[in-house]
């Protein structure tokens, strides 16, 4: 339970009848004048002269009138693929024929692999009556969709579709007392946040050992919204940190973000360095460290002491791990006691080691060229392992070294044609982030 609430401020940046019912024909009884005559010796109303009244004319019965044959319905078929699905499982499932899901995957051919389907994609097929397909979309996001559509020659074109999404900057603030991941799921952001603070601080601060009791934090960010089918604003997630702050025991760290080229930013302290660094503090969010660099370590399965050169970082089975640094892939495959083992040479003669992964992302591939925080493998236990962590080691110069203790030079500083611009910008956005009040929170990183 929260012992009180994180405050999160918005800070507005833009701040009778059925027409077609059809009249019903009046239906006559057949009348001839032998029943007219016969009428009046029984009714004293019908006693009437034959030449006053008017003739009575035989007039006969229409034919009922019958209903138009029903036009047969379309067909919809929608779901929302779960674990183990794929398209042509779940259309299957609901009565679709295997040519309609044939021509739904040559159709979008260039435009969607639903070999890359996965859970929580969802889809809205309708066939005719004679089961063509009339329109199919594929929604892969909350923004991003794919729609099959037949023109009126009977031709289908697909269209992708992104909803434009809008910012609005709010802010949260809140006193560390144990863990900033639920405080921001809590305020409705969602962890995607916490992650994201988490990265723009990722090259000074190790937010699994570092952080202490009274650790203060702020982040200013975007919330980005689409408009609905109504006109109503609808959330989808958060956007961009735009500020962000954390002090404590680690000492205090600001960064704002800034674009010194339009289309390409960064993050930057107040003076103006770049956040960033040639290395990450850790290539995983882990829950502990199970064995640090050592120079001689009794091994937990084999009994002997011998040196371990690396740090191996505790964290559950199928966490992401990611590159420390750009560089390329020089291995990638089974390594004896490393299990699943992942090699990346870095520039200076270095090179990392990432060992006992459980598997390896699509795609990865020896020769490939990777960015510092790519995704190249996945938390496990295979090799010589007694529990789900990542084995990770540095070499230089082909001479194994303590990763803590690696050189962390910041990157390129701002151009000099630039500080003016940056210097107001950082202005505006710290005096936003502070504008807010600080309270304790129960939930911090």
């Amino acid at each position: 339970m929260l012992a009180s609430v994180v405050a999160v401020l918005g800070v507005d940046s833009s701040s009778a009848g059925d027409p077609s019912e059809v009249d019903r024909a009046v239906e006559l009884p057949a009348v001839s004048l032998r029943n007219a005559a016969a009428e009046q010796l029984t009714d004293p109303a019908a006693a009437i002269p034959a030449a006053a009244s008017p003739a009575l004319e035989e007039v006969a019965a229409p034919e009922a009138v019958r209903p138009e044959p029903e036009t047969p319905s379309v067909q919809i078929s929608e779901a929302e693929l779960g674990r183990g699905d794929s398209l042509a499982s779940s259309l299957g499932s609901r009565g679709v024929a295997g040519r309609v899901v044939n021509r739904i995957a040559r159709e979008m051919i260039g435009q969607f692999d639903f070999r890359r389907s996965q859970p929580g994609h969802s889809y809205r097929l309708v066939q005719d009556a004679n089961g063509e397909i009339e329109s199919f979309r594929y929604r892969t996001s909350v923004t991003v969709s794919y729609e099959l559509s037949r023109d009126t020659d009977g031709r289908y074109e697909v269209v992708r579709q992104e909803a434009e999404l809008w910012p609005r900057q709010a802010m949260v603030a809140g006193i560390v007392t144990t863990s900033l991941y639920g405080a921001i799921t809590d305020l409705g952001a969602g962890a995607q946040l916490a992650h994201d603070f988490t990265d723009v601080f990722a090259y000074d601060i190790d937010f699994s050992r570092m952080v202490k009791v009274g650790d203060e934090f702020r982040i200013l960010y975007e919330r980005l919204f689409r408009t609905g089918k109504n006109g109503e604003e609808i959330f989808v997630r958060p956007g961009r940190i735009l500020a962000a702050r954390f002090g404590g025991s680690a000492g205090e760290f600001n960064a704002v973000y800034f674009e010194p080229e339009e289309g390409r930013g960064g993050y930057y302290r107040s003076d103006g360095s770049s956040v960033q660094r040639q290395f990450l503090m850790a290539p995983v969010r882990y829950t502990r460290v199970s064995s640090r660099y050592s120079s001689a370590r009794r091994h937990p399965i084999l009994k002997v002491t011998r040196p371990h050169h690396g740090i191996d970082y505790a964290a559950p089975t199928g966490t992401p791990v990611h590159a420390v640094a750009k560089g390329e892939v020089i291995y990638k495959s089974r390594a004896g006691g490393f299990g699943n083992l992942v090699k990346i040479r870095h520039e200076n003669g270095y090179v990392s080691y990432y060992g006992h992964l459980s598997r390896f992302p699509d795609g990865l591939r020896v020769g490939q060229r990777v960015g510092q925080k790519q995704l190249i493998g996945y938390v496990g236990s295979t090799g010589l392992s007694t529990g789900p962590h990542v084995c990770f080691r540095v070499t230089k110069d082909g001479q194994f070294v303590n990763p803590v203790r690696l050189p962390r030079p910041e990157g390129p500083p701002l151009p000099t044609e630039a500080k003016e611009n940056f210097r107001a910008h950082r202005d505006t956005l710290l005096a936003s982030l502070d504008s807010g009040t600080l309270v304790a929170s129960d939930e911090a990183l």
